[in-house]
């Protein structure tokens, strides 16, 4: 039997951007993930205000979707970005650490369904949300 969270964790290390931007995998299982990015100036998009280029809160979601997807039940194993819509609902605070939850909420027999949500230390006021469709490894 397949290590769905060993195998997600593999992958995402495996992953040269993710090592780039710091990503760290915090949790996951049962079709969900949790990562962080961790603040650096390295990542600022904008030197006038300090705050996190867009690309890496991007980068930060589409890659825990993922995750998220890898470690459905019914999920059989890889999976990549078929769609992925993501809606900034406000610059992430500088200086803070930037968290990202993903829920793989639907599955079909080539499909997957995701949606998560960015925050800093504001939890009540998300950085930025999103939605998505993943293919799903075909069953042999």
């Amino acid at each position: 039997m397949i290590d769905k969270k060993k195998l997600a964790r593999q992958f995402i290390e495996a992953i040269p951007h993710a090592s780039a931007l710091g990503l760290s995998l915090d949790e996951i299982g049962n079709g969900e993930a949790s990562m962080t990015l961790p603040y650096s100036e390295a990542l600022v998009g904008d030197p006038e205000t300090g705050v996190i280029h867009g690309g890496a809160v991007s980068a930060m979601m589409d890659t825990c979707c993922g995750a998220a997807v890898m470690s459905h039940p019914k999920a059989p194993g890889g999976t990549a970005t078929i769609d992925l819509r993501i809606d900034y609902l406000r610059a992430a605070t500088p200086g803070q650490t930037v968290h990202t939850k993903a829920t793989c909420y639907h599955v079909t027999r080539n499909v997957a369904f995701v949606r998560a949500v960015a925050t800093d230390d504001d939890t009540e006021h998300p950085v930025a949300t999103a939605s998505g469709a993943f293919t799903m490894e075909a069953r042999f």
